[in-house]
């Protein structure tokens, strides 16, 4: 498959400023070393607990916030040092849909100039072909017609969430990044949207960058599934792979919890113990030894590098080659 994002060893060091003089006292390190790229047409999905970089990583890579290093590549075109007056073609190619389709969408204005703007903006249709394009995008979105006429706060969640679907799609964007973009919604609308990115991933060829804490969604909707901790991505396989034979112990500890919805089915809860470490001063080699039920003195001073598991298409960042029953 043909690669449309690569991301090379991205950091992202936010200072920390000292209240007297205004001098950087530390650093938060919310990105610091992440190396992962996403083929045409695929679904790549970012989980990890809260804190752990997943929307800073949404955010630089579309160039929301600047990186601090590293290498960001768009279709073969480096873009991490465009100068930001330059950056209008990348905006095309890349959108993004958030969190909250409420507080995303202008409540001024009617959803015809909502999902429209875009398409002026990059001058691709003005008229009766604007009109058109956006009825057509409507439909795509599965929205009456009728509604580009009304305003955000006359829909619900769920119908919100299509809009911002629909405006990220109208200039023809490559790329598409959810960043927590079905976590606000109930679980009957949240089917409904996952199974409408896939259906126009499956009609458009886009490749998805999803950012997600709900592991049973991101089972259902990804290709490929990128586990994050405290600024670093600590495995990345396939997503049978992961769910069926995850190897990181942070991996296992995250799939233990997820809910099953059978009452019959027990599973072993793996429980970890303390909380996770500030990204303002990460732990010395491995970042997850002070919560790792496997932890030896290794882990401690030396820090592991992703690598090949034996598992075809996984690695892990965990120097035990395997990694004991709970």
């Amino acid at each position: 498959m043909t690669k449309l994002l690569e991301v090379n060893v991205l950091k992202k060091h936010f200072p920390l400023k000292s209240d007297l003089f205004g001098g950087t006292k530390g650093f938060v390190y919310a990105l610091d070393g992440v190396t992962f790229d996403l083929a045409k047409g695929e679904t790549l999905s970012i989980v990890g607990e809260s804190g752990c970089g997943k929307s800073t990583l949404g955010k630089t890579v579309l160039r929301l916030v600047e990186p601090t290093d590293g290498e960001i590549w768009l279709d073969g075109e480096r873009i991490d040092n465009i100068p930001s007056g330059q950056l209008r073609q990348m905006r095309r190619r890349v959108q993004v849909v958030f969190q909250d389709p409420f507080s995303s969408l202008n409540p001024r204005q009617r959803v015809r100039d909502i999902i429209g703007e875009p398409i002026v903006n990059f001058g691709l249709a003005h008229g009766s072909e604007l009109e058109d394009r956006v009825a057509a995008l409507m439909d795509k979105v599965r929205l009456p017609r009728d509604a580009m006429h009304r305003f955000p706060h006359e829909f619900s969640g769920g119908q919100r969430q299509r809009i911002c679907i629909a405006r990220a799609l109208a200039p023809g964007a490559d790329l598409i990044i959810c960043d927590e973009a079905v976590s606000a919604l109930d679980v009957s609308v949240k089917a409904q949207i996952v199974n409408l990115l896939s259906d126009l991933q499956d009609e458009l060829g886009l490749a998805l960058l999803f950012i997600s804490h709900d592991l049973a969604i991101v089972e259902h909707l990804t290709h490929r599934v990128a586990v994050m901790y405290l600024g670093k991505i600590v495995e990345l396989a396939d997503r049978a792979i992961l769910f069926s034979t995850p190897h990181h112990p942070y991996t296992r500890a995250l799939l233990s919890a997820v809910p099953v919805p059978d009452p019959t089915v027990k599973r072993q809860r793996i429980i970890l113990t303390g909380d996770v470490p500030s990204p303002i001063n990460p732990p010395s080699g491995c970042r997850f030894h002070t919560r790792c039920p496997y932890v030896f003195d290794r882990c401690r001073v030396e820090e592991p590098v992703l690598r090949k598991t034996g598992v075809a298409g996984q690695v892990s960042a965990c120097h035990l080659d395997v990694v004991p029953d709970a």
